[in-house]
């Protein structure tokens, strides 16, 4: 049987409060973190956030709550449709009709779920906050940082930039020194296997592909209808279905066939065109972040050098990082990178794979 690692338990006796707030999906990753919690002393609180159900699917409610029954815990669901739509598919929609390519994942993480799960909590007087999360904390001089997870591949750092001191001083991450395959093996061993067996999810509301989510959500009024692909040079290439369908970077589903490949160079909003071109002139070595956190400025700004992604996948590139007097981060790229997409968020780490920060691409 699978045993706690000794860091984790050293980690969660910090306080005396023995009592957490875990947030559940009813998926594997925050059903074991419960497990784990409770493995470690913890009394848990588990909490299942209503943020959107496609086609009114409710079935993670019933599952959240029959594993908080089955471990004994106490459960609540918590309604936050609301406020889902008016802060994040708002925001999403917006974005996309401003020619930009959102990060509904990392606003979420950063001003919904990890401030909901602090609210609740305080009302309830419960010091820690959790999730399922496949990350680690830790403290470094007077400050703690969101480290990588013992699992490279399901590792979630870079949709945390934005969490304050606040807010990370309270979290317990008791997913972060597991892999996914012995997260699936702990489960069944203590006789979960439905939870083992459960597919990943695929996200939240923005799982089911963009064309079809902001014909739902977007009246055709407010959508550009039928626009022009052209080249760098202006020249018509072909027509599109409307400039908000399509991203910085993107190569497939664009519905044109040429001689040779090309990608989404720019959106013009004002014009409803599409700028094809070649990768070759995707290429950017500067951007400029707004909207920007960081963990300790010094550990960023005017540092030799900083790593920086620029989506969740994509592989680290060294940086140089600068304040400008309008109060924005100036990034300067030792290597240039393709696809650069304003709207979107960058990080930074150091070598060891701290979380320095992040903002949002402009």
């Amino acid at each position: 049987m699978q045993r706690i690692s000794p860091s984790f338990i050293t980690f969660v006796s910090m306080k005396s409060d023995k009592r957490v707030l875990l947030g559940m999906s009813g998926g594997t990753d925050s059903s074991v973190a419960a497990m784990r919690l409770q493995e470690a002393g913890y009394e848990v609180t588990g909490v299942t956030f209503r943020f959107y159900e496609a086609g009114d699917e409710t079935g993670y409610l019933e599952d959240a709550r029959a594993l908080a029954l089955k471990l004994g815990m106490k459960h609540i669901t918590y309604d936050a449709r609301e406020l889902f739509r008016s802060r994040i598919i708002r925001y999403f929609v917006e974005e996309y009709l401003r020619g930009r390519t959102p990060v509904p994942c990392t606003v979420c993480n950063n001003e919904l779920k990890w401030v909901l799960l602090a609210k609740i909590a305080d009302e309830k007087g419960i010091y820690w906050i959790s999730t399922g999360h496949y990350v680690r904390k830790v403290l470094s001089g007077a400050k703690y940082y969101i480290a990588p997870a013992a699992d490279k591949d399901k590792d979630q750092t870079f949709f945390l930039w934005g969490l304050k001191q606040d807010i990370l001083q309270r979290m317990l991450l008791p997913m972060g020194d597991i892999t996914k395959n012995e997260a699936r093996s702990y489960a069944a061993e203590r006789g979960f296997e439905q939870v083992a067996a459960k597919k990943d999810s695929m996200g939240c509301a923005f799982a089911f592909g963009l064309p079809s989510f902001l014909k739902r959500e977007v009246p055709e009024t407010l959508l550009s209808g039928k626009g022009r692909f052209v080249d760098e040079k202006g020249d018509f290439l072909g027509w599109h279905e409307g400039y908000p369908f399509y991203t910085v970077g993107q190569r497939r589903g664009l519905g044109i066939h040429l001689n040779k490949a090309v990608f989404v160079k720019e959106t013009r909003v004002e014009s409803n065109e599409v700028v094809l071109a070649p990768l070759s002139s995707l290429y950017k070595q500067e951007m400029w972040l707004g909207e920007w956190n960081l963990v300790e400025n010094s550990r960023v700004l005017g540092a030799d050098e900083v790593i920086v992604k620029i989506r969740y996948r994509k592989q680290a590139n060294h940086c140089k990082v600068s304040l400008t007097v309008e109060g924005l981060l100036h990034v300067r790229l030792i290597e240039p990178l393709e696809s650069i997409a304003p709207g979107q968020a960058a990080a930074f780490y150091d070598e060891s794979g701290l979380l320095l920060g992040g903002g949002i691409i402009l």
